[in-house]
């Protein structure tokens, strides 16, 4: 495999190279001396894994012994020191020597996707509503790299805005595939985990929301219309009042089809995040509900 080209850095264009030019593309810097055992060892393990970004990172290698200001100024204690910057910053580092494959996890969490433009394009189109547009240029993306976990990830969401859970499904089956982890540990669990909750909960059949809002809404409570209703709205993305809709089982007959409202409130908090607001109210009020 071809080995990285590299930039010799130091005053003269420290600025220029790493801090300006970090705005445009990651810099990886190599802080090392010509006397350094273990900076040799790195070399090139570091030149032949950032050969692989094609171009998407800038590395540079700057000698301690000949910029001892630069190398004070970054709090350099030792070597080999390899400092990651974006935008200027330092966001990423390590010392020592790592193993091949850590080097690329490295790299791999600092440098953008070669598909990143297109899943960007994708999500601003599913954002507008265009599940269809965003599918083409997904599907562009994945003619450059078919195991882009955000590439998959989009994908699903817009099976999912198309109403097509079983395909969203194979998607995300596909990216928990053991030997895809194998090859590429998932970078995003959280996403994953909230994309399988909004798939589990497109399980209802819906076909006449206004029917079962009649039948949910007839006292005394009907647990099982309410659950009904709630799982038609779930399944249409209208989380807030299926969430009520759950709650007031949950008040009514907690143990109604083994406690089925509460689990199904948890699958959309997950579906949503814990950080949503709609998330905060319930789980406070399924809490008190739970305590009374």
């Amino acid at each position: 495999m071809s080995q990285a080209s590299s930039i010799d850095v130091g005053h003269d264009n420290f600025e220029e190279v790493v801090v300006r030019g970090s705005s445009v593309r990651p810099v990886v810097v190599d802080f090392w001396a010509p006397w350094c055992a273990p900076c040799r060892m790195l070399a090139p393990l570091l030149d032949k894994v950032a050969a692989e970004f094609d171009g998407r990172m800038t590395l540079a290698k700057l000698n301690t012994d000949e910029e001892q200001e630069l190398a004070a100024r970054y709090g350099i204690r030792g070597i080999p020191n390899v400092k990651a910057f974006v935008g200027g910053k330092v966001v990423r580092e390590f010392t020592g020597v790592l193993a091949e494959s850590d080097i690329r996890e490295f790299l791999t969490a600092i440098v953008p996707s070669p598909v990143a433009g297109l899943i960007a394009k994708a999500r601003a189109m599913l954002a507008g509503g265009d599940a269809m547009g965003a599918l083409s240029k997904l599907d562009a993306a994945f003619a450059i790299d078919p195991d882009d976990e955000d590439a998959l990830l989009t994908r699903a969401e817009a099976m999912l805005q198309l109403d097509r859970r079983a395909d969203a499904e194979v998607v995300l089956a596909e990216v928990e595939a053991p030997q895809r982890l194998r090859k590429s540990p998932l970078k995003d669990e959280r996403r994953l985990a909230a994309l399988k909750a909004r798939t589990a909960l497109k399980d209802a059949q819906v076909t006449d929301l206004a029917a079962l809002a009649e039948a949910a809404a007839r006292m005394p409570v009907d647990c099982a219309a309410k659950l009904a209703y709630a799982k038609g709205l779930a399944a249409t993305g209208d989380y807030a009042r299926a969430l009520e809709e759950l709650l007031a089982i949950v008040n009514a007959d907690r143990s109604f089809q083994d406690d089925i409202a509460r689990r199904t409130m948890l699958t959309i908090f997950d579906a949503l995040g814990n950080d949503h607001d709609l998330v905060r109210r319930y789980r406070r009020e399924l809490a008190a509900a739970i305590n009374r």
